[in-house]
């Protein structure tokens, strides 16, 4: 069994989209007929920085994981950054340490590890959203964990800047998360999950 972990927001909840899948529920569908073996948890907060995420992660993970250290089973987990850390003004330095620890205790705990960034916003908030992004890629770098770079391949993507444009709070809708579930699909995905990717 692979137990896979969304760790995010709102945005990891999928909130906006009129099918009520989000990107992960989308991942999800196209990956799981590639391997039965693997359970979907979503653990999203709205709302939520980094430091929140960091703070209590862990602790909904290992209730899902009651065979943690068996050596069939394996644990993985990608961390979806959203943009909360701006809005509440959090400073770089500490949210580059918060990243850090969910990444660490990841590790500590046996968890495969991935990171995605946050994707683009509001335009007047686009500037701070691309150093953020920044900011997680430098620090999956560090740790030499898979990366997804929600913001590069988004920031000028017509649909998706329609998609924002008519959606609530910043949120994409239905073609919005299509996208960003593209750009998990074609990142390590299906490498970093150990499955053989056969093009859908």
């Amino acid at each position: 069994m692979i137990n896979v972990f969304f760790v995010g927001d709102e945005l990891t909840a999928g909130h906006g989209d009129p099918k009520a899948l989000g990107w992960t529920g989308r991942v999800a569908a196209r990956t799981l007929p590639l391997q039965p073996a693997l359970r979907f948890h979503t653990l999203a907060v709205p709302g939520e920085t980094s430091g929140a995420m960091t703070a209590r992660w862990d602790d909904e993970a290992l209730r899902r994981t009651p065979d943690l250290g068996n050596a069939d089973s394996i644990n993985a987990v990608i961390f979806a950054l959203g943009r909360h850390d701006i809005d509440r003004a959090v400073s770089p330095t500490m949210t580059r340490l918060n990243i850090a620890n969910a990444l660490d205790r990841a590790k500590a705990l046996g968890f495969r590890t991935m990171l995605a960034g946050p994707p683009p916003g509001r335009p007047e908030d686009n500037q701070s959203i691309a150093e953020l992004s920044a900011l997680c890629e430098e620090a999956a770098s560090r740790r030499a964990v898979p990366y997804v770079d929600m913001f590069g391949p988004l920031a000028r993507h017509e649909q998706w800047i329609q998609d924002i444009a008519t959606g609530d709070d910043d949120l994409p809708r239905q073609a919005g998360y299509g996208l960003m579930a593209w750009l998990v699909l074609h990142s390590a995905w299906h490498d970093w999950l150990g499955i053989e990717h056969v093009e859908q």
